[in-house]
C-alpha cells in the first residue's frame, strides 16, 4: 500500500507479465468483454467505450453519453430532483436507491432535458442501466412523459436512449402504468407534428422495449444490443424450440424489421445531426 500526493491510501492490483507480477493502479485497466483484450481504461474513453479491437460497444453513463453528443455549453437539464418513493414498502427499497444516487450521482435513471447538436436544438431522454439496471419506475416514467411534453409544447424533435431491464418490480403494476403513461404523451406528441428518435443500447428489454422504444419515427440502435421483451430461456421454454445464437440483438432485429438502423457509436452524432437538419421547420438555433 503507498500513499499518493494527497495523503490517502491507494490500493494496487497485480496482474501477470512476461517479468512476473507487475502492480498497476486498481481501475487503471479495462479488459474487453467481447475479445477480453485488456487495456488503459483512459483509452476506451477516447473511442467512446468501443473496443478498437473487436468494435464491442461497453455502456456509457447518461453523462457520458450526452456529453459526446451535445454541443459544448447547451445542454439545459429538467426535473433532475424528481425522485422514487416507496409506494408498496417494499423492504429496503428506499436503501437501495440511496446506494445508487451515491454510486451513479443520478436521483433516477433517466436524464432528461434539452441540447443542441450541431446548432440543431432537441429535447431528450438518456436512460442509464447502472441505476437499478436501468429499471423503469414511476419516477422514470414521470421524467420521460414530462419531458416528451415539453418537446410538445416547444415545438422541438425529441431523442430518447433506452437502457433497462425492463420494469421496475418493487413499485408493482405502477410500473407498468408507465408503459401507458409514455406511449400517451408520445401519441400526443405525434399527433401535433413531433419528431421522434428512439436508439435502443445494450440491453431494452421488457416494459421498455414494448412502450416508448420502440415507437418512434425513427428507431435505431448501437452494434450488439440486447433488445427484446421476455428471456431467451423463457421463449425457448414456452415455444419448446432453439432460437437461434443471434436472436434479440439488434442485427437479428434489423434483419426482421423491426429496426431501421443499427448505427456504431461514432457515427451517432453525425447521424442525429443529418436528421435534425433534415426535419427541422426553421426551429430554434444555438445561441
Amino acid at each position: 500500500m503507498l500513499k499518493d500526493i494527497f495523503g490517502k491510501r491507494k490500493r494496487y492490483a497485480s496482474i501477470p507479465s512476461e517479468q512476473g507480477k507487475l502492480d498497476v493502479p486498481e481501475g487503471l485497466m479495462q479488459k474487453c468483454k467481447g475479445c477480453n483484450k485488456i487495456f488503459y481504461r483512459k483509452e476506451m474513453k477516447k473511442t467512446l467505450n468501443v473496443c478498437t479491437n473487436c468494435g464491442y460497444h461497453h455502456p456509457l453513463t447518461a453523462w457520458e453519453r450526452i456529453d459526446s453528443l451535445f454541443d459544448k455549453d447547451t445542454f439545459i437539464e429538467w426535473d433532475e430532483n424528481i425522485t422514487s418513493a416507496n409506494p408498496l414498502n417494499f423492504p429496503d427499497y428506499e436503501g437501495k436507491l440511496e446506494k445508487d444516487r451515491k454510486k451513479t450521482g443520478l436521483n433516477e435513471g433517466v436524464v432528461t432535458g434539452k441540447g443542441w447538436i450541431d446548432g440543431h436544438a432537441a429535447a431528450f431522454a438518456v436512460m442509464d442501466s447502472s441505476f437499478r439496471m436501468g429499471s423503469m419506475g414511476s419516477a422514470m416514467g414521470e421524467k420521460i412523459a414530462r419531458a416528451i411534453e415539453k418537446a410538445r409544447k416547444e415545438s422541438l424533435p425529441f431523442i430518447i436512449f433506452t437502457a433497462s431491464g425492463g420494469a421496475r418490480m418493487q413499485e408493482g403494476v405502477l410500473s407498468l402504468m408507465q408503459m401507458a403513461k409514455t406511449s400517451i404523451a408520445i401519441k400526443r406528441f405525434s399527433d401535433a407534428g413531433g419528431f421522434m428518435i428512439s436508439v435502443m443500447t445494450h440491453p431494452t428489454t421488457g416494459g421498455v422495449s414494448a412502450s416508448f422504444a420502440s415507437i418512434g419515427d425513427y428507431n435505431f440502435a448501437e452494434p450488439g444490443a440486447l433488445i427484446g421483451f421476455a428471456g431467451r430461456r423463457i421463449i425457448e421454454q414456452t415455444i419448446r424450440e432453439k432460437l437461434p445464437n443471434d436472436f434479440q440483438t439488434a442485427e437479428f432485429q434489423l434483419k426482421h424489421g423491426q429496426l431501421d438502423k443499427v448505427i456504431p457509436r461514432d457515427e451517432m452524432k453525425k447521424t442525429l445531426s443529418t436528421l435534425l437538419k433534415f426535419h427541422e421547420k426553421g426551429g430554434e438555433e444555438k445561441k
